[in-house]
């Protein structure tokens, strides 16, 4: 489990595209301080499992093509920088919202209106995400634990906003945004789990 509190932002130096799969190798001389082989990092929001580690603060990653088709992933290239964060100890402070790591699916950033304290970002909404985003909930984007500023829709479809101060814009990805980036969205788990206990969902 993450909280959705970055810890660096690393970069890509390698990536191996593979029959089904991707190997990445990633820098983040933070995360892989106290890293082990099998620790679980998440990459832009990506739980992922460590396969290998090097002396100079890099490790590798092994992506499935079901992830590869369900996030971002798939368009990374090498020296693109992504938000890490390691899996949350049990006796660790809990600074986010809950976060498993699971991508939910892929939004496209469609906005970004700089105020003097602060960056409002607006992003496209998968429809199938829409009933799991509210007004002051919380989601994660690329793995950054963010409040929904506010949600609404338009001839495109719905979207979200989301508020960012200096310091996320400075210590995550987020502050390299554009218009147009594809970025990974996980709904808060609890809206999913208290719509399937009511029995609202749509199955």
């Amino acid at each position: 489990m993450f909280t959705g509190i970055v810890e660096e932002r690393g970069t890509i130096t390698a990536k191996d595209d593979l029959v089904d799969a991707a190997r990445l190798t990633v820098r983040g001389p933070t995360v892989t301080s106290d890293a082990a082989f099998g620790d679980s990092i998440a990459v832009n929001g990506v739980c992922l499992t460590v396969t290998d580690l090097t002396a100079d603060g890099e490790f590798a990653v092994d992506v499935m093509a079901e992830t590869l088709d369900r996030s971002s992933l798939g368009g990374l290239a090498v020296g693109s920088t992504v938000n890490l964060e390691r899996a949350m100890r049990a006796d660790g402070r809990f600074g986010g919202h809950i976060v498993q790591g699971h991508v939910d699916g892929v939004g496209t950033i469609v906005a970004i209106n700089p105020a003097e304290n602060w960056t409002v970002i607006r992003i496209a909404l998968p429809t199938t995400l829409r009933r799991y985003v509210v007004e002051k909930g919380s989601i994660t984007v690329d793995g950054v634990s963010l409040t929904v500023s506010a949600v609404g829709s338009d001839d495109d479809g719905p979207w979200f906003e989301v508020s960012l101060i200096p310091a996320t814009l400075e210590h995550t990805n987020l502050g390299q945004a554009q218009v147009g980036r594809m970025v990974n969205l996980e709904a808060d788990v609890i809206a999913k789990y208290v719509e399937r206990l009511t029995g609202s969902d749509d199955e």
